[in-house]
């Protein structure tokens, strides 16, 4: 079976559309940047030299310094499938990070949405400024 499409897809060109989403509901730029950092563990160097260098999704995961260990508690549904019943490892993340943004788009509290670990929200920042 090929592979799907959106793995070669460049992440920066998803980001934007990522960011107008939750522009138009009142957040941030900064909050989706958050969101990404945590799940992924880029730093905002780190985020902002694969937006330039416009990595695909597989590379973008692939490069990943460290998916966060609360991973397995995004659940939900995001466009009708169930985050946590996608078999495709790199399918799975995708939708993780379409679920953070569709939360934060939601209102949700960022605390909520970075499911409140010990590396959650004052981590994530720490690692965007430092």
């Amino acid at each position: 079976m090929p592979a799907h499409r959106i793995f070669t897809t460049p992440f920066s060109s998803v980001y934007p559309h990522y960011v107008a989403k939750v522009e138009r509901k009142g957040r941030t730029r900064d909050e989706v940047d958050e969101a990404i950092c945590w799940l992924t563990g880029y730093d905002a160097a780190g985020l902002a030299a694969a937006l330039e260098d416009e990595v695909d999704f597989a590379t973008f995961f692939d490069q990943a310094p460290a998916m966060t260990t609360h991973a397995a508690l995004i659940t939900g549904s995001i466009c009708g499938v169930r985050v946590e019943e996608v078999e495709d490892p790199l399918m799975r993340r995708i939708r993780m990070l379409d679920k953070l943004v569709d939360e934060i788009a939601k209102g949700r509290p960022m605390t909520k949405v970075l499911r409140g670990g010990p590396d959650s929200r004052t981590t994530v920042q720490a690692r965007a400024t430092g």
